[in-house]
């Protein structure tokens, strides 16, 4: 029996483990998956190590720790400077994202041009660079000035809530934790209403939840999305590294599992 995880902080109310538990037994891997709560993201490797784990989930806030710690990073989290998903292979551990061709599946069918991202972690990082890749115009909008400097040097526009002076966005995404524990928005109402005025879309990264930022964009009558389908894409990718069966075979078994939430 393999050991599986997701690592995080807050990790309580994950839902991964039904996800890959229910994929594993259905696809007939010999897996078990559970939840790590790590407060600390410099001890990730050495919890993974001692556990003896062989692939985990990274959630946050430890994403770009994960990716400072990895023996080997691949694909498109070279370029994110974020993991999410661990897997030991020979003795190293090497480190994937999964979070940026997740989200980028649960929003494609939207019509968008230009995408405002709130927030400057390893989400928004992992989506700001997919999303470009995909020909879309990405801008950032933060609290502080302290974290966008990632943004600043690969050429985007970013802004803090004092400076902020653009529009025209029809999609605006939250990849903060605004909201996720408590009834906070991320960032200032007022500035929030002024960008829902023009705005199609509103999505949050955080899932099976109607935030207060999801709750406010109703209200100007924007079509909202949590963060669900994105953590389905997400680990679909992430089981699919896990198990190598067929990426299709776990989307349907993946699929059957979140309606069991």
């Amino acid at each position: 029996m393999k050991l599986y995880a997701i690592f995080g902080n807050p990790v309580n109310h994950s839902i991964s483990p039904l996800l890959h538990n229910y994929t594993f037994k259905k696809i007939g891997f010999k897996g078990c998956y559970t939840r790590v709560l790590i407060p600390q993201g410099e001890k990730l490797k050495e919890i993974f190590l001692e556990l003896k784990l062989k692939g985990v989930n990274i959630t946050v806030p430890h994403k770009e720790i994960a990716y400072r710690l990895s023996d080997e990073v691949r694909g498109v989290a070279k370029e994110i400077e974020a993991v999410n998903t661990w897997i030991e292979e020979k003795g190293k551990i090497v480190g994937y994202n999964t979070d940026a061709p997740g989200f980028y599946e649960s929003v494609k069918e939207f019509e968008f041009k230009k995408v405002l991202i709130l927030g400057a972690g390893g989400t928004a990082k992992a989506i700001a660079l997919y999303l470009r890749g995909k020909g879309y115009e990405v801008v950032i909008l933060n609290r502080s000035e302290s974290r966008l400097s990632f943004f600043k040097e690969r050429g985007f526009k970013t802004y803090t809530w004092e400076e902020f002076e653009g529009d025209g966005f029809e999609l605006i995404v939250n990849t903060t934790s605004a909201g996720l524990n408590d009834q906070l928005l991320p960032a200032p109402k007022q500035l929030l209403k002024k960008l829902f005025k023009e705005a199609k879309y509103a999505v949050d990264v955080i899932y099976n939840k109607l935030t207060p930022f999801l709750t406010l964009a109703k209200e100007f009558d924007l079509e909202v999305r949590d963060g669900t389908l994105m953590l389905l894409y997400q680990a679909v990718l992430a089981n699919k590294i896990f198990t190598n069966f067929p990426q299709e075979e776990i989307k349907k078994k993946m699929f059957e599992a979140i309606k069991l939430v």
